[in-house]
């Protein structure tokens, strides 16, 4: 009888377990079909290259980040990632600007489209380089490629890369740079062209690159790097903040030093475990009201990955985004909670 027992439990474990979807990172409690998604997760979310990236919570419910080359992931949860197909590849691929490379992409929903603008440059290249924009009807593609926003060469800002975008109030900003000062300037309605007449403004010095502003409580955030990206364990890449209460700045640190002359406060430093932490995402602010960053590292356990997928819930201390530690969670960690 007691064997028999065993057998009918053993049966009811894997009958739930293919009803429930259960896996080792999901909360085996969390309802599938509606209700409650809320996973533990441990760094990196992802191991695969996935540098730069940018997300969105698209109109299906799915997030999405897109990273340079433009690969697609796809999750849930923002725990676990799949692999998609790529955003902007054979005859999508952007031609104003032979020989150059997908970078570093920005992700919004704008007119009813997704709307992604993108870095086109060589390794090394400051003068001929500039951001792009594309888009498309599902988030998964295939986008369209618009052409050419900035070029360096025309607009006069060397190392025309990492683009971000910023809806504030119906004017529509884009901002940009990386080593050469961090600049603005408005688009039109559309947020697909150059307002007519605007030149680039200065933001920031030339300390930073991968900018991104998110607008918490009556301030400001410009988030940035400072660092090396590419050296792998030797990368020094940070992630970096200062703050304003007004879009255009001036952003200053805790002591009041600007980030025109490259103030900052540090947000994400490197560990034993992970090296080159930097270029972050938009923010993401889940159903509890915890706010996560998404960003890209070395893992030290295993380099040949790439710069891979990071997550880490942001704690605001006197309306300053901090991160436990200062350093990249690398042990179990409660992820994310959505209501489907």
């Amino acid at each position: 009888m007691e064997k028999l027992n065993n057998i009918k439990y053993t049966l009811l474990v894997v009958l739930l377990g293919g009803v429930l979807g259960c896996s080792k990172s999901k909360d085996i409690n969390a309802p599938i079909f509606g209700g409650t998604i809320s996973s533990t997760y441990t760094n990196p979310v992802y191991n695969g290259d996935a540098a730069d990236p940018t997300v969105i919570r698209a109109r299906d419910g799915k997030f999405y980040v897109y990273s340079t080359t433009a690969k697609i992931l796809e999750s849930t949860d923002m725990v676990d990632w799949t692999e998609g197909g790529n955003a902007l590849s054979g005859n999508n691929y952007p031609s104003w600007l032979p020989g150059g490379s997908v970078w570093a992409p920005d992700i919004h929903y704008i007119g009813g489209k997704y709307v992604m603008y993108y870095a086109l440059s060589t390794w090394g290249e400051i003068h001929k380089n500039g951001v792009g924009v594309a888009t498309a009807l599902d988030p998964a593609g295939p986008f369209t490629d618009l052409g050419s926003l900035v070029i360096s060469q025309d607009c006069g800002v060397l190392n025309s890369i990492d683009p971000c975008y910023f809806d504030e109030n119906g004017h529509k900003y884009l901002i940009w740079g990386s080593f050469q000062g961090i600049y603005y300037i408005e688009l039109n309605n559309t947020g697909l062209k150059i307002l007519s007449g605007s030149k680039p403004v200065q933001l920031a010095g030339n300390a930073f690159e991968g900018t991104f502003i998110y607008k918490h409580n009556n301030y400001y955030y410009l988030f940035a790097s400072v660092g090396t990206c590419c050296n792998e364990l030797a990368s020094t890449y940070q992630t970096v903040v200062g703050r304003s209460t007004s879009l255009l700045g001036p952003y200053v640190d805790k002591n009041g030093k600007s980030m025109m002359d490259n103030g900052y406060e540090v947000v994400i430093s490197g560990s034993n475990a992970f090296k080159g932490t930097g270029h972050n995402s938009g923010l993401i602010t889940d159903d509890k009201g915890v706010t996560w960053i998404l960003y890209h590292a070395w893992n030290v356990a295993d380099v040949n990955a790439g710069r891979c997928l990071m997550l880490d819930p942001i704690t605001w201390v006197d309306d300053w985004p901090t991160v436990k530690d200062g350093v990249p969670s690398s042990t179990p960690t409660q992820g994310p909670t959505f209501n489907n």
